[in-house]
């Protein structure tokens, strides 16, 4: 505990220590004031009616930083963002130049890289603005719309993703931490005060269930053992021992050295996460829209669509299943064994026991799978952990949100770390 005030303290008393924190803190008061301004046209009363029978939408609001939930002008939040990132990270597989262009090209290529992936979230913010919109509208939540109106809601949520884009990464460059993530954190944090008082008028106030209680001890318990497991996970590196081969140059000797090489556990963070609920999701999206159709066999289909909800068993054997595969899919992309044993043997460095080169990649390559097989199956697990929560409890007020504890503690790791090296840095 002291050495957590001390490390307040010396933020504090650090002239850009504290101009970095109070950066982020009047840019996450930004957002939040942004998500309280509604778009035009909105029945507030329809909105509250479906976001409260509506699961998929409660998803998405968590993507959005709490914007989606008012119908606000930020409504789409860093999803194009974060979805133009993974897409670009993908084409690195299939095209070669935008490979050289991350890889090769030093600092000048990742931020040629990430203009592209600005460029991108244009279009992909235009396209789910328009069908977001579109949804909306066919449940009676935007009325009385012209076409200029409909152009103009379009407008706006598209200049609400691009202006929160901007700001992330100010944050970024400014701040302290992952910009885009910390506005995901605080989206997510705002809505517990809202969480808390529905689960206490509905289970404690004004009428008291003790039955309850044993349930929510258990409850916290089990929450505070997952919070405890993601961080041990999150942490959890395979370190795998590398040695430098020595070099004689002139009178001296250079190298020798011996160091290891740390393989994350979870090498993909909450991507796999986000790449299965897209794939879900899109049921729900598809029977939503088809609701306004009024012959009988569109209606069995979109009733079967919307029955495909997060309490079905189905969804929760699927979601485990997308989330283990796009896991290893993930680090397969993002992970090269073949270019880090190249860089191992262009800098003499080899692993004892290993021969350079194709055995070096191998080993790595195994490695990897096996550990990542632990991570995979723990992200699993935490994705469908609400579905077990709610079975086990009863409790669906106040579900453990597992997806949304996993970025809530990477994001606080992510930021102690910034926060620490920050202060190792003033102190050398």
């Amino acid at each position: 505990m002291q050495n957590f005030l001390n490390k307040i303290k010396l933020v504090w008393t650090d002239t850009i220590l504290r101009k970095r924190v109070l950066f982020v803190l009047f840019a996450l008061i930004i957002f939040r004031l942004l998500s309280a301004i509604p778009i035009p046209s909105i029945d507030t009363l329809a909105l509250n009616s479906f976001l409260a029978n509506n699961q998929f939408f409660g998803i998405l609001n968590i993507f959005s930083g709490g914007g989606l939930s008012n119908l606000s002008i930020i409504m789409l939040g860093v999803g194009p963002y974060i979805t133009a990132s993974i897409i670009m990270q993908l084409l690195t597989i299939m095209v070669p130049a935008l490979k050289r262009i991350y890889h090769e090209e030093g600092e000048a290529g990742r931020k040629r890289f990430t203009q592209y992936s600005r460029l991108l979230t244009v279009p992909l913010a235009a396209i789910q603005g328009f069908a977001l919109l579109a949804i909306l509208e066919t449940q009676n939540i935007l009325v009385n719309l012209t076409a200029f109106d409909r152009i103009t809601n379009l407008i706006v949520v598209v200049g609400g993703a691009i202006l929160l884009m901007w700001i992330g990464e100010l944050v970024s460059e400014f701040g302290i931490g992952n910009g885009v993530s910390l506005i995901i954190f605080a989206g997510i944090v705002a809505t517990l005060p809202s969480a808390i008082s529905a689960f206490v008028f509905t289970y404690l106030y004004p009428t008291f269930d003790s039955s309850v209680i044993p349930k929510l001890i258990g409850f916290l318990a089990f929450g505070l053992l997952v919070i405890a497991g993601i961080v041990m996970v999150t942490e959890a590196e395979r370190p795998i021992p590398v040695t430098y081969a020595k070099r004689v140059r002139g009178m001296k000797m250079y190298g020798g050295g011996s160091t290891y090489l740390p393989l994350r556990v979870n090498q993909a963070g909450v991507i796999p996460i986000i790449f299965a609920l897209s794939i879900l999701l899109f049921p729900q999206m598809i029977g939503t829209f088809l609701t306004k159709f009024n012959s009988p066999i569109i209606a069995k289909i979109s009733h079967l669509l919307l029955t495909f909800t997060q309490t079905s068993v189905l969804y929760a054997v699927l979601y485990f299943i997308l989330v283990f595969l796009f896991t290893y899919f993930y680090t397969a992309v993002t992970f090269d064994p073949e270019a880090l044993s190249t860089n191992l043997q262009k800098n003499g460095a080899f692993i004892p026991g290993i021969r350079p080169g194709a055995s070096t990649s191998e080993y790595i390559s195994k490695v990897l799978t096996r550990i990542t097989l632990l991570g995979a199956s723990f992200l699993g697990f935490i994705a469908v952990l609400p579905i077990i929560m709610q079975y086990a409890t009863g409790i669906t007020t106040f579900a453990l949100g597992g997806t949304s504890i996993l970025i809530v503690v990477s994001v606080v790791l992510d930021l102690m770390k910034k926060v620490d090296s920050q202060i190792s840095m003033r102190e050398y």
